[in-house]
Parts: C-alpha cells; structure tokens; sequence
C-alpha cells in the first residue's frame, strides 16, 4: 500500500471551526495542484456547532491514489497542527501519532514553554510554533461554510493563511506558489513561511523542506 500522510489540525468550534477547514481544504488543494492524491474532510465525531468544544480536520496526502475512502479519523497522524493553543494543555493531540512525527502550534510562546504541558512529547521528531494571531489579528466565522456548504468569507483570510505558510515551509508538501494562488491574505502566509520556528530532536518521518 502507497505511503499516506495523515495531517490532524485541532482547533475550537464555531468561532475557530472555519479555520481549521480552511487549513485543511487549502493545504490539500495546493498538494493537488503537484499532482498528490489528497483527501479533506471533517471528524464527523466530533460537534463542531458547540462553541469551544475541541473539534479536529483531517487531510491526507499520498503519491498515489488513496485507498483509505471510508475511514473518518486519522488513527497515525504524521503531523499535528494546534490552531488554538490551550488544547495541548487538556488534550492528546498527539495520540496515534508514530514516532518521529511533527507538531506544529499557533503561539508566540517558546517551544520549550509549550512542551512542558505534551506528556508524550518525547516521540515527536520536531516542533515547530508560528504567531499566526500577532501576523493576522483576525479569526474568521462563517456560519454558512461547514462541510458541504458554501463558504462566504473566502479561503485563508484569517489566521489560517499564515499557518499555511508555515506548513508549506516546514513540510514541503504544499508550495507556497500553489497557496498564493488559494488563500485571501496572501501577505500573512507569506509572513508564516518566514516566521515560523523550528526545533528538531531526531530523524524525522516529515521530510523537512526548512530553507527551501
């Protein structure tokens, strides 16, 4: 079976629920435009009509087709992104993830400062955080945009853009050209490609693009 990348972004429902998706739809698209076999899609166990429940996004990359269709969860995610910082604090955001995975969070606190509330930290291969509030100062709501509905507000124009750009950076499996071509605020991914910070701890299961 084809290597697939699972990608799990965490975030809060309804007034963060949007971001998330667009995390996940635009990450996906601009994998696509590279010729990736992608999938996209909502935790249909998950409420994302309460507010601040924690809800999750899923994608999933791979260089051929994917054969997974009907699985609804990413049991082993590859790599985690926290849209909504305090989840780590009550959350395993890393369970299921193998070892050498990689995290990344919306703050502009320290990488050491967040590790401190991740009980199983030890098996991520890297960390890396990106100040999307300070580079975006805006939190998009949409209530006509849940799954299958028709988004109003347009892709990435809130905190989202500047997440994109970091895992673009990060990650290299999602050009930064092919994301300008998706997201509204294309100066804040801009800002999250260079932003972002990284620490790595050991050989990774993401092939890091850092430079590129």
């Amino acid at each position: 079976m084809a290597k697939v990348t699972e990608i799990t972004v965490w975030t809060r429902g309804v007034v963060m629920d949007k971001e998330a998706r667009d995390i996940a739809n635009a990450f996906a698209q601009a994998a696509k435009m590279d010729g990736k076999f992608v999938q996209a899609f909502d935790n249909y166990e998950d409420l994302p009509d309460r507010v601040l429940v924690t809800t999750r996004k899923y994608v999933r990359i791979s260089d051929e087709e994917i054969e997974m269709k009907y699985l609804y969860t990413n049991s082993h995610p590859d790599v985690v992104v926290v849209v909504e910082p305090t989840i780590v604090k009550g959350i395993n955001v890393l369970k299921g993830m193998p070892e050498g995975g990689l995290l990344i969070i919306n703050t502009a606190r320290p990488i050491n400062y967040m590790l401190k509330f991740i009980p199983n930290a030890d098996i991520l291969g890297a960390v890396a955080t990106v100040d999307a509030d300070g580079i975006s100062g805006i939190r998009t709501v949409d209530f006509s945009g849940s799954e299958g509905g028709v988004d109003a507000s347009g892709i990435g124009a809130g905190i989202a853009a500047p997440i994109l750009g970091a895992m673009a950076r990060i990650t290299g499996m999602a050009k930064k050209g092919n994301l300008a071509k998706i997201v509204s605020d294309v100066a804040a991914m801009e800002r999250g490609f260079n932003e972002v910070n990284l620490e790595k701890f050991r050989k990774s299961r993401v092939e890091y693009s850092w430079g590129g």
